[in-house]
């Protein structure tokens, strides 16, 4: 099993209209219109803007030469936050990829970050056990589980 994170420069913005569209993914995230060529472009490029954000990097997961999610570190509500989307058939990456999400964020020299779920997510054990705190925020009309993260 071979992960590489690749800038979304790289990656053939058709495979993020398939990706962004599955049902699953969507279920998880902010609620949005089903994305087309010219929509996904729009996504691309500010997601590209944020990875050129001092503090921030957003990178498309490749496992086996397949586009299977994306990941990176955003700045959010004034908040450096993780970011990490994954196809459900590839959900068993998820700690590995977090984990090397963890060490950029240590590498780009924050202290603190934090993982907000929706509340349609099931509370995470682990993430418990590494936070500092876990608390509710609301954002664009829903509700979230937020782990706030030391960077170690």
């Amino acid at each position: 099993m071979n992960i590489e994170y690749l800038k979304f420069s790289e990656i053939d913005p058709v495979d993020f209209v398939t990706l962004q569209n599955k049902q699953k993914i969507r279920e998880h995230l902010i609620q949005h219109e089903v994305f087309d060529i010219i929509s996904i472009n729009n996504w691309l490029k500010s997601k590209i803007e944020v990875d050129s954000t001092p503090g921030c990097r957003v990178r498309a997961i490749i496992l086996d030469n397949q586009l299977v999610g994306w990941c990176g570190i955003q700045l959010e509500h004034g908040k450096y936050e993780v970011a990490i989307v994954i196809d459900n058939s590839f959900w068993g990456i998820g700690k590995k990829i977090f984990s090397e999400v963890m060490y950029w964020a240590k590498a780009l020299g924050h202290k603190e970050i934090v993982i907000h779920f929706l509340d349609s997510r099931p509370k995470y054990k682990f993430l418990q056990k590494l936070a500092k705190k876990v608390y509710k925020s609301e954002f664009y009309g829903r509700s979230f589980t937020t782990y706030q993260l030391s960077v170690k």
